[in-house]
């Protein structure tokens, strides 16, 4: 059973959404404000946070960067509807997902269940059939079964949705992407707000580019989205 913390202070919308994720077979754990959050996650990891913004004793951006320094586990926001700075901030800071107040507890529990899916996919099948291998990108290798990147031989330390972002890159070299296409393709979403792909571009540039103002490996295509212009280094495998 997957085990999700929740973490707001109004104990109406603490006891709706625990109700409808434990319907959903969901273990749920509650805090009630930003320090029991982060005291919560230390002592015992969840498998993912449903975590509000405005929180007392500590915000919610605060409270997603130590959790962050506790591993990668996925967080999914809650948000005032038309804080779209708030929104950006949160992904900036590595927030997996959002959904804005009022909200939905049906479509909360999609999304949630939607991240967790993503967290815990089994490795991608190749072509002929077997599990999918290490795809090379000059010094960039990443690993799909076992979830892992590394440049230059170091670890790179991506959140749920850049792993995914960066896997679709490397899976399709060449091939501009349009913002809508990627948010289907890497979030599962038809339709959202397209600031979110602009976002995680944004943040895995800052991890694998070395000049992340001038990139060279994600390039925008103006008027259509964006490309992977690093083809495969020779021997990787062709897992699409």
């Amino acid at each position: 059973m997957k085990r999700v913390l929740v973490v707001d202070d109004d104990p109406t919308i603490v006891e709706v959404v625990a109700s409808y994720l434990t319907q959903a077979g969901l273990a749920v754990t509650v805090a009630g404000d930003g320090p029991a959050a982060v005291a919560a996650v230390a002592a015992d990891l969840p498998d993912l946070v449903v975590l509000d913004l405005m929180l007392p004793g500590m915000d919610g951006f605060e409270v997603c960067r130590r959790i962050r320094g506790h591993g990668p586990v996925p967080v999914v926001m809650l948000t005032a509807r038309g804080d779209e700075e708030d929104r950006i901030l949160g992904l900036e800071i590595g927030a997996d997902d959002y959904v804005t107040k009022p909200f939905s507890p049906r479509e909360l529990v999609l999304r949630v269940q939607s991240v967790l899916r993503r967290a815990a996919t089994a490795p991608t099948e190749g072509r002929d059939g077997g599990t999918a291998r290490e795809m090379r990108a000059g010094s960039l290798v990443l690993d799909p079964s076992a979830r892992r990147a590394t440049l230059r031989g170091r670890e790179l330390l991506l959140t749920l949705r850049e792993f995914d972002l960066l896997e679709y890159f490397l899976r399709h070299p060449g091939q501009a992407t349009s913002r809508e296409d990627l948010m289907h393709r890497v979030w599962g979403w038809e339709f959202g707000d397209l600031s979110t792909v602009t976002v995680h571009v944004r943040r895995l540039r800052a991890k694998i580019e070395e000049d992340p103002a001038r990139p060279r490996l994600i390039s925008t295509v103006w008027g259509v989205g964006y490309r992977f212009d690093a083809a495969p280094s020779e021997g990787a495998h062709d897992v699409a």
